[in-house]
């Protein structure tokens, strides 16, 4: 893909993982992660030993007995969220296409409109803004910029930005834990004259209790997404006043299952979230979509990891573009698979 710079580290390839799960009713499940070493601390290469581990479990085992094959992961090993959620993910399209539904329907969801925002990663002031004014011809309503290696460079990015594109365009900010104390107040009550919906991760998720105090600062909206990654840190976050939002990505809470009770947490308690993603082709953003489908609680929607420079398209079927609206058909299950072109290319394992 082409080079992808946040606060923690640039990426210019995706390291996916894509699984296939078959049953003797004689149709498999597909599953697929993205892992982002930076954030989560995984890899390609672990996931894929990881992955070869928790096939051995499953083998002989009831597919459409959820709870149990996932406590059967969770037993095995802490952790590995990453690979778990393609795992998760496979199980609930075995599921869906079991019953003969999509898995929103599946899910009890229904269908609405889904817009996603687009991701400006760091790079300098005018290159952000230059950027911006491309993303506002092509259709862009919400931009997502990503910030948190200089605060007071950040404070220009957001105003070059803005003077560049005017007042129609939302702006949503995410630090990726980028920021000091010191530095994300300062940057924060700098960019609140900008208009900026709300701001990711800030700092460190270990200034985790400093988020009240910053939180009372900011002119700026808060959203947990490094500091949550189940539905327990969810339920201390919303508990302690550490956050307005969440942000609920796959390879974070290990897969649907999870991701379910880290939303319905924070639907009981009128906290927003927002559904977000690493570097997942279309067949994992195909699972998200169902899930957003599914989910009503979730308000906000960055799910434009398809459009950030990928070179190449594995999935066949799944998710489609329509501007930056995404849709999906309604077959059985989560709608998509791997082309199979693009698999005689790669490193393969079956259990």
């Amino acid at each position: 893909m082409e080079p992808f710079t946040i606060a923690t580290g640039t990426m210019d390839h995706a390291q996916n993982v894509f699984i296939r799960v078959h049953t003797d009713a004689g149709f498999y499940g597909v599953g697929e992660c993205s892992a982002f070493p930076m954030i989560v601390g995984e890899t390609q290469d672990t996931c894929l030993v990881m992955g070869r581990e928790f096939a051995r479990l499953w083998k002989g085992q009831d597919a459409l007995d959820i709870p149990a094959r996932l406590q059967q992961l969770h037993d095995f090993t802490a952790g590995n969220t990453t690979i778990k959620s393609a795992f998760d993910i496979a199980l609930f399209d075995i599921a869906a296409k079991n019953a003969g539904l999509p898995l929103y329907r599946f899910l009890g969801g229904e269908r609405r409109e889904v817009e996603s925002d687009i991701t400006i990663g760091i790079a300098g002031p005018a290159t952000m803004a230059l950027k911006a004014l491309d993303f506002k011809a092509s259709g862009a309503t919400i931009l997502k910029v990503k910030l948190g290696k200089n605060a007071v460079e950040d404070v220009d990015r957001i105003k070059q930005i803005r003077e560049a594109i005017g007042s129609d365009m939302k702006i949503r900010i995410d630090a990726n834990q980028g920021w000091s104390f010191d530095e994300a107040v300062f940057a924060l009550q700098e960019l609140g004259q900008y208009d900026i919906e709300f701001c990711e991760q800030p700092m460190r998720t270990w200034y985790d209790d400093r988020l009240p105090q910053l939180m009372q600062l900011s002119p700026v909206k808060i959203m947990a997404d490094e500091s949550v990654y189940n539905h327990h840190d969810a339920r201390k976050q919303i508990n302690s006043a550490l956050c307005h939002y969440i942000n609920i990505k796959m390879s974070k809470s290990g897969g649907i299952w999870e991701a379910k009770m880290i939303h319905d947490e924070a639907a009981a308690k009128g906290i927003a979230c927002m559904m977000g993603g690493m570097l997942e082709s279309r067949i994992g953003l195909s699972a998200k979509l169902h899930f957003v489908y599914a989910c009503p609680n979730i308000k906000f929607y960055d799910m434009d990891t398809c459009m950030l420079g990928h070179l190449q398209d594995p999935c066949i079927g799944g998710v489609t573009y329509e501007g930056y609206k995404l849709n999906i058909a309604d077959e059985p299950g989560i709608g998509a698979d791997a082309d199979e072109v693009f698999l005689a290319q790669c490193e393969q394992y079956r259990i």
